[in-house]
């Protein structure tokens, strides 16, 4: 992992074979995208990890070592300022691939990877991933989507973060991370939410609050229930939009040949 990367972020990273639930476990939709026996091959080439809140998968110039899919959780794309303070530009979850596009040359640039909920992920080494990239077609094609799409969200959540109210971020937020877990409930600290939003704690506090009395989300302590998807939608801004049209393109049509 990247230089500077907290040992004990990174001792919550762990190896994982367990199923999270009764049934089939959670995919990664690139994954899932492509076809059947390139897929077979793909998850062979891959570790499944868990990710805890807060694990770090890289940070700002070091080296990247491997990619990762995720399954059920959500990565953070965030930019470190002097203050100590981090201000997020993009989020990855199942739709997509943390990593990309730093593979090329194997350092990173001036983001961490960060873990904001916490669930699964599919781990492969960079050198494998370039193998991936070089000799499938398939594979290719998705991630040169998912690496447009990913700019796009950047520079969505650029304009958010400048024009939009704090009530019309958060719910953005939540709207994205639901999309990701596939549950209305999400394990979270309003601090956490604040470091993500580049915001004030305080005024986290009172965009949520607002958004509860509303009767579009139930919190308390670390812990966020979506109650009204439909009405949050309506309170969000145009962002969440245009960023999950963009994400649900990259492994909507089956790749080219």
């Amino acid at each position: 992992m990247g230089s500077g990367t907290d040992p004990e972020a990174m001792d919550r990273i762990t190896q994982s074979t367990r199923d999270t639930g009764g049934g089939r476990p959670p995919e990664n939709r690139i994954v899932a995208a492509l076809p059947l026996p390139e897929r077979q091959r793909l998850l062979e080439a891959t570790t499944r990890v868990t990710l805890n809140v807060r694990s770090v998968l890289f940070e700002p110039g070091g080296a990247v070592d491997a990619v990762y899919f995720p399954t059920d959780g959500v990565v953070s794309l965030v930019t470190p300022v002097h203050t100590g303070a981090v201000v997020e530009v993009a989020t990855i979850g199942n739709e997509g691939v943390v990593s990309v596009p730093l593979v090329r040359p194997l350092t990173g640039f001036g983001v961490r990877a960060i873990t904001q909920v916490a669930g699964h992920s599919l781990r492969m080494p960079t050198s494998v991933f370039a193998e991936w990239v070089a000799h499938s077609r398939p594979f290719q094609t998705l991630i040169e989507r998912y690496t447009q799409a990913l700019f796009g969200q950047i520079a969505q959540a650029a304009a958010c973060n400048r024009l939009h109210s704090s009530e019309e971020r958060l719910s953005r937020w939540l709207l994205l991370s639901q999309d990701r877990v596939e549950s209305d409930e999400l394990t979270i600290t309003q601090e956490f939410i604040a470091q993500m939003l580049g915001a004030r704690r305080s005024t986290v506090s009172v965009s949520a609050g607002i958004l509860q009395r509303a009767g579009l989300i139930r919190y308390s302590r670390g812990n966020v229930t979506i109650v009204d998807r439909e009405g949050l939608e309506a309170v969000s801004c145009e962002c969440y939009a245009v960023i999950k049209a963009e994400l649900d393109r990259v492994s909507r049509s089956p790749p080219a040949p």
